[in-house]
């Protein structure tokens, strides 16, 4: 089976001439439902993957690389946050996703993922700290994805609370399918701990033999966006397809979502990876994009500074370089989507700020937009 990936592309790919955020700045875009400009705050981020809004209104942003750092007063600082854990830089690991804790006004708690370096490779972390100034204090570990592996392909990850405590985070098959179906790792899942770190007892496979307890669903490829919708109490993700067969998903206490028995996709070279696209006690997604948008990041607006998108979730896409506004009604069956922004750049990150407002993080080129209603 040829496996590949079509998250990565090199900055030679992207043609100088095709537009770009940076130079339409002021400029209004009409959706069919909402009219927005764009307010560049950052410019020259290298591979920027997360975003997470302090109260004190920075924003901080990590760089895959391994850094992280600092939006203040609407643009980008010389600052670069200090303690970070070294990351396992190999292909698509580095620095991934970062996220406040929900109670962070009273316990000063940030979270992120990463790929961490160990015996036999890397795997997907979980880490939190609290920020003095510009430095991490009291870094701790949460959880280490095993077995490690020397593959450079598919380590998630997205990090989520839902409102009972809880926080989620997303891997990926590794580069190795057959890890997607297999209880007894931790790839192409998405795990369930409480906010210290500490396994539920009512994650579904505690006291089955030979699964790791913290998986909450399995069958996942790479989960590069996820997001809780407490209105209607569903945690969604999307993740990359190979050639076709992207996905978004209700993840569910569990439930198998397939890969790699069942998918809409084939492999690279054109031939089929299985000819099923569905199978009794697997999930069908509820949209899939063939041929592939390869989306990262996603976050549901619940904004009122965007009352026609509220309820809406935006999903970046990196291949196919737009913003997929895409409508779900409130029991999370998928309706119809807009491309918002098409062909400017290839969207990392989508996250709504305190404040309300949308902001996208790029890649080719590295960058961080606000959307500003018009309206």
């Amino acid at each position: 089976m040829v496996i590949g990936c079509r998250e990565q592309v090199s900055d030679s790919d992207v043609s100088p001439d095709q537009g770009t955020l940076a130079s339409v700045r002021g400029g209004i875009f009409s959706s069919e439902k909402q009219r927005f400009g764009l307010d560049t705050l950052a410019t020259g981020l290298t591979n920027p993957w997360g975003l997470a809004f302090l109260p004190d209104g920075r924003v901080l942003v990590t760089e895959r690389g391994g850094e992280i750092r600092v939006i203040q007063n609407n643009r980008l600082t010389a600052d670069r946050i200090q303690n970070v854990p070294t990351v396992y830089r190999n292909g698509q690991g580095g620095l991934l996703d970062i996220q406040l804790h929900p109670d962070y006004g009273n316990n000063g708690w940030i979270y992120f993922s990463y790929s961490k370096a160990g015996n036999g490779g890397g795997g997907t972390a979980l880490g939190r700290a609290k920020l003095q100034g510009t430095a991490f204090i009291q870094v701790q570990e949460l959880f280490v994805g095993q077995p490690f592996s020397t593959s450079g392909q598919h380590f998630g990850s997205r990090i989520a609370f839902d409102d009972a405590g809880y926080v989620y985070i997303s891997t990926g098959d590794r580069g190795n399918p057959a890890n997607a179906q297999n209880l007894n790792n931790h790839w192409g899942k998405v795990i369930r701990l409480h906010d210290d770190g500490r396994v539920p007892s009512d994650n579904p496979f505690v006291g089955t033999a030979n699964a790791r307890p913290e998986i909450w669903s399995y069958g996942h490829r790479n989960v590069q966006g996820m997001v809780f919708d407490a209105g209607a109490n569903i945690l969604w993700a999307h993740e990359h397809g190979p050639q076709g067969g992207d996905e978004i998903n209700r993840v569910e206490r569990g439930k198998n979502y397939g890969w790699p028995t069942i998918t809409f996709g084939i492999n690279y070279d054109g031939t089929p990876i299985t000819g099923e696209t569905q199978r009794a006690g697997m999930e069908q997604p509820v949209r899939q994009w063939t041929p592939s948008i390869a989306p990262c990041g996603v976050t549901m607006v619940t904004s009122a500074r965007y009352p026609n998108w509220r309820g809406n979730l935006l999903v970046g896409a990196l291949a196919l370089r737009h913003v997929a506004r895409v409508e779900v009604d409130g029991n999370g069956t998928y309706l119809r989507e807009e491309r918002l922004l098409n062909n400017y750049a290839r969207f990392r990150y989508v996250a709504q700020s305190p404040d309300g407002y949308i902001h996208v993080a790029t890649e080719s080129p590295g960058l961080v937009v606000r959307l500003v209603p018009a309206d």
